[in-house]
């Protein structure tokens, strides 16, 4: 079977996710789909892993979904299809995830992109959605994640043409949030997780876990839940760290707890 997800880690709280189908750009189909969301099930039970990097090849972050397996499946099978629960489940990842983009990042591979809590892209990176090129339609988020990352007129223009930005266009649109040398992409993202990594894990999570309420919810109810987890850390042992580390002018110790 071939090994469709390079695996490394955790280091220093990390956990590196390296897509390689290579001969097809790292297409997604079914089966790299599914090693992706059963790494990230070991990661979510690991406390080791307090933060998870997901990167492709110079060439191609992801160049969309496997074409021939889509082609393969008519209503029926699309109606049952296996990657939907794989979707659902990186989509539930309570961990942070950093993306390293390098290349193309189209269809699928531009959801998986969005996904992520941050985008760090290389100065060769490539985005669109381009299923309407097939005479089909994003699928696994394009339409939602896309629209709240830039707004409703560029993912209007993204998604009905087919056409593609590049990472300065994305940057400048509020898809991504940095751009780096291609070849220093992965180690900037590297360098972003395990910051994430040194905070108290709790605090992480429900700060997460906070701001994609921003997106799902009206601001009332986003600031109540903001201060029921601000509530919630006041209880924990990494808060106490932190202000007693903060006090003595030394660099706190988080456990997660």
């Amino acid at each position: 079977m071939p090994n469709n997800l390079l695996i490394q880690g955790p280091d220093k709280g990390v956990l590196l996710l390296t897509l390689n189908r290579p001969e097809a750009l790292n297409a997604l189909n079914t089966a790299l789909l599914g090693e992706l969301a059963a790494a990230l099930d070991a990661a979510e039970a690991d406390p080791a892993t307090r933060a998870v990097v997901i990167t492709g090849s110079e060439r191609a972050f992801a160049a969309g979904a496997d074409i021939n397996e889509m082609a393969a499946r008519d209503l029926v099978g699309i109606l049952e299809d296996p990657r939907v629960a794989h979707w659902q489940r990186i989509s539930r990842f309570s961990k942070p995830i950093v993306a390293a983009i390098n290349g193309f990042a189209l269809g699928g591979g531009c959801e998986l992109a969005m996904h992520a809590d941050i985008l760090i892209a290389g100065e060769n990176a490539r985005f669109g959605q381009p299923e309407i090129n097939l005479g089909i339609m994003p699928g696994a988020g394009g339409t939602q994640r896309l629209t709240r990352a830039v707004g409703s007129a560029l993912a209007m223009h993204l998604a009905l043409t087919g056409e593609q930005i590049s990472a300065q266009r994305a940057l400048q649109a509020g898809l991504i949030s940095e751009i780096c040398p291609t070849e220093l992409t992965v180690e900037r993202a590297i360098n972003i997780a395990e910051t994430i990594a040194s905070k108290a894990p709790l605090a992480v999570r429900l700060t997460k876990e906070a701001i994609h309420k921003a997106s799902d919810t009206d601001l009332a109810t986003g600031l109540r839940f903001e201060r029921h987890a601000f509530t919630i850390l006041a209880g924990t042992a990494d808060r106490a760290e932190g202000l007693k580390a903060f006090q003595e002018k030394r660099q706190p110790k988080f456990t997660g707890c």
